[in-house]
């Protein structure tokens, strides 16, 4: 829980405190307009990844660089509560990778995400072939894992991809219907563990259809490449 969205509020019924988080929540939508304004000067596109911990964002991520990392420039802004490894991950990729930590927060928000995209753009100024021109073409906005409260807050991306994985369980999608409100994208990964855990593709697909009728859903396996292919075409289109 954390201290800049309300989520460890009980009591609700307070004007002030509903005050407080809509004045916060706008003047993070204000922000996120002005971080998407940036992302289009510096040529790309952004995506926010958003899942529970241990979903794979981290992987695909990896997966995803080792397929597309000589075809496009990427740059991804990690989120957590502490640490670098994430980010650590990614610069052994060879691309750009900023690290923001929320020192406690439960999500990334747009003011520090507004931070991360200027030392996107430092890095990329510091290549000379890149200096003067377009910076990149796709900007990964990796979250902090969580399902609830990074739903709330607008970073300034073009698309959110929702993960969940086959260990969590095929009823998140109920669980969570907020988070699969504002989705783009529903990645279910982890394909390869569908024989070990009982998970319904089916009932996953339904209730995130019934939640948000027409959403385009993948199912893919980092591990074994079993529907990568659909998101690395995915991915081709949204850049074109």
């Amino acid at each position: 829980m954390c201290n800049t969205c309300g989520c460890q509020l009980t009591d609700t019924s307070d004007t002030r405190i509903v005050e407080v988080n809509k004045n916060l929540l706008e003047a993070n939508n204000r922000q996120g307009e002005a971080n998407r304004n940036h992302i289009e000067r510096m040529g790309a596109v952004a995506i926010n990844l958003i899942s529970s911990p241990g979903a794979g964002k981290t992987s695909l991520l990896e997966h995803t660089i080792d397929a597309l990392g000589t075809e496009m420039r990427i740059g991804v802004i990690e989120g957590d509560i502490e640490t670098e490894r994430d980010a650590d991950r990614i610069r052994a990729k060879g691309v750009a990778a900023v690290q923001l930590t929320t020192g406690g927060a439960c999500h990334l928000d747009a003011p520090l995400v507004h931070k991360g995209l200027h030392a996107l753009e430092d890095q990329a100024n510091s290549n000379r072939e890149t200096a003067g021109g377009k910076k990149y073409d796709l900007i990964f906005i990796e979250n902090v894992g969580n399902l609830v409260c990074p739903a709330t807050f607008y970073l300034g991306e073009h698309k959110r991809v929702i993960l969940v994985s086959v260990p969590e369980g095929s009823d998140k999608p109920a669980k969570y219907p907020t988070t699969f409100h504002g989705a783009d994208l529903f990645v279910i990964t982890k394909t390869d563990l569908l024989d070990y855990f009982d998970f319904s593709l089916d009932e996953a697909d339904r209730e995130a259809r019934r939640i948000q009728p027409g959403l385009e859903i993948m199912h893919l396996s980092a591990t074994t490449g079993d529907g990568f292919q659909s998101w690395l075409d995915w991915l081709r289109r949204l850049v074109a």
